[in-house]
């Protein structure tokens, strides 16, 4: 059986995915440890309609919780389904494209999130306690950044030396 070489994917999709990937996985961890586990907020706390000073605003904010997560969840999904599309057509490893894009990913989503849902529209905070809710959601954005300053690091890094032919050999 002859062993068929893949050529290494394009930038642009192997960018892209990792960048929808980077998106869900860190909305995943932001729903998941700051709303859940650490129930510092949820998505309608910093409005003055849903605070939670009651079950039934705290059933609407799960709610909302919950359509955040399957937003998140599905581009998880949509990041698995381009990555093994890729993976299929070409030798598609980790590298430091495939990392950086994921942290671009993750970081854009912070600052995104960071500067819509606690600037602009004000409906939560990432705390409202323990300094006020500005140094918190400030380090938010500031640990988004770095995401994002890893990513674009790693994005522009030079890619080393191919190794022999039988590395890049059909799986």
């Amino acid at each position: 059986m002859s062993e068929t070489i893949r050529s290494k994917p394009p930038k642009a999709p192997v960018v892209f995915t990792g960048v929808v990937a980077g998106v869900g996985i860190g909305g995943l961890f932001d729903g998941i440890l700051f709303h859940q586990i650490l129930q510092w907020h949820h998505m309608l706390t910093g409005t003055e309609n849903y605070p939670m000073d009651s079950f039934a605003n705290l059933e609407i904010n799960t709610t909302w919780d919950g359509a955040f997560h399957a937003v998140t969840w599905i581009a998880v999904v949509v990041a698995f389904t381009l990555l093994w599309r890729l993976d299929r057509r070409y030798d598609l490893r980790w590298s430091s494209v495939l990392s950086g894009s994921l942290l671009l990913g993750w970081g854009g989503f912070n600052v995104v999130e960071g500067i819509v849902d606690h600037h602009l529209a004000g409906i939560h905070h990432v705390r409202d306690d323990l300094g006020g809710p500005l140094v918190w959601d400030l380090a938010f954005l500031a640990w988004g950044a770095a995401f994002v300053a890893g990513g674009m690091a790693l994005l522009q890094k030079k890619p080393s030396a191919v190794a022999s032919g039988s590395d890049v050999a059909s799986r």
